[in-house]
């Protein structure tokens, strides 16, 4: 009897370790974060290679489906929005002057400055106007008019100078897209964005004059920003190869054209870019760790929601969701197999 159960005990412990060796070593490796004290405002991570879900996992009761504010992860979308106005000729080009299409919310004696500035400033941040994000979003959000007071702030730098990071510059963008199209900025996205499978916008803030809040206070799901991510990994397309945004955009938004003051990281119309465990690596990020990771190399999109409780950047939050970016980068190319 007592070698029966003894024998019975090793077949138990060869099976568990049968068992853990043949864990897929992605799912292992989300099924650990839960755990981590660096990482206690996750709520999902889902990561696809190819077009295919190779795991995702929701956290302390979220679930990849469910509805959070992607904050400015919501800048790569509006610039999508542009992108897609400019190949259908509502707009000219990144070189196009706003001050004509905003002439009815100029100040009444304007800074000459203001007729430079281009939709590609706005896109880039590099307006030069003064910053209507950080310490300054509350006042910006609290006036009568966002538009007229985003373009009455005084220059700190010249239009196409530094990277001077403003909600208000892509606030100014769904301003033009609205005027130029006469339709709302989300009557657009659902529009345009329309055919990608699983993107949906489930609420979007507005300003005081209905315009929706370009760059800020959109509400999807992960599952949505995955799908949104997907057609900027494929060139453009959808799945079933409907050219939804135009290739030649997904190019140029990827394209360096400044870098953050803040982090270093390198700037296009709405990406940042930076290298992760020797990947270059494209990515939106919102407040509180909203990400979205896109590895060309590596056919990988990679989404990450966190809790709106804090600023990523200055806790070293941010920081801790690159090195798990990273984490992941290295366990897809051990198993190079994974989602073929």
């Amino acid at each position: 009897m007592i070698r029966f159960a003894a024998a019975f005990f090793s077949l138990l412990v060869m099976c568990s370790l049968a068992v853990a060796q043949d864990r897929p070593p992605l799912a292992a490796l989300l099924d650990g974060l839960a755990t981590r004290d660096d990482l206690k405002p996750l709520k999902t991570v889902i990561v696809a290679r190819s077009g295919s879900v190779l795991a995702e996992r929701g956290y302390r009761g979220t679930r990849p489906m469910d509805t959070t504010n992607i904050k400015s992860a919501s800048k790569s979308i509006v610039s999508a929005l542009v992108g897609i106005a400019i190949d259908k000729g509502l707009l000219e080009g990144p070189d196009q002057k706003i001050a004509p299409i905003l002439k009815p919310d100029l100040p009444a004696s304007p800074d000459p400055r203001l007729e430079d500035i281009t939709i590609g400033n706005l896109l880039s941040m590099q307006a030069g106007l003064g910053r209507m994000s950080g310490p300054n979003y509350g006042r910006w959000v609290s006036s009568r008019n966002w538009v007229r007071s985003a373009l009455a702030q005084p220059f700190d730098d010249e239009p196409g100078g530094q990277m001077l990071y403003s909600t208000a510059s892509t606030h100014l963008l769904s301003a033009i897209l609205t005027k130029v199209s006469g339709k709302s900025t989300l009557a657009l996205a659902r529009e345009w964005l329309g055919p990608i499978k699983g993107f949906r916008i489930d609420a979007w803030d507005r300003d005081p004059q209905g315009i929706y809040l370009g760059g800020n206070q959109m509400a999807m799901s992960a599952r949505s920003l995955l799908a949104f991510g997907e057609i900027y990994r494929n060139g453009g397309k959808t799945a079933d190869g409907r050219q939804v945004v135009p290739a030649q955009w997904v190019a140029l938004s990827w394209q360096p054209r400044t870098n953050s003051r803040f982090s270093g990281d390198i700037y296009g119309y709405g990406w940042f870019q930076r290298q992760i465990a020797g990947e270059t690596v494209h990515f939106a990020w919102g407040y509180g760790g909203q990400m979205l990771y896109i590895v060309p190399a590596l056919d990988l999109t990679v989404v990450m929601t966190s809790e709106e409780s804090g600023p990523s950047a200055r806790t070293g939050y941010r920081d801790a969701l690159h090195l798990l970016l990273g984490d992941i980068i290295d366990t897809v190319r051990a198993s190079p197999r994974l989602g073929e």
